[in-house]
């Protein structure tokens, strides 16, 4: 059917670019939403892993910012 690739002709090589590209395209705004809003940058690459996702996106929208924290603190 297929041949002798798993694949099949389906994985061409610009495919990995691609998705390269639509990863760093999601990840750099996550990234800088989670540094604006006080949690570390590095949380925003969880926004690539399915489930994690929407834990972050929850985290954000419901949770109390480090942010807003240090603001009240009077830091």
């Amino acid at each position: 059917m297929m041949g002798e690739n798993m694949f099949g002709s389906t994985m061409w090589a610009g495919h990995w670019l691609w998705m390269l590209v639509i990863a760093i395209v999601v990840v750099i705004p996550a990234w800088r939403i989670c540094q604006r809003t006080g949690y570390p940058g590095w949380m925003g690459i969880l926004i690539l892993i399915p489930i994690a996702n929407l834990v972050l996106l929850y985290l954000l929208a419901f949770g109390e910012w480090p942010s807003n924290r240090k603001r009240e603190g009077g830091v």
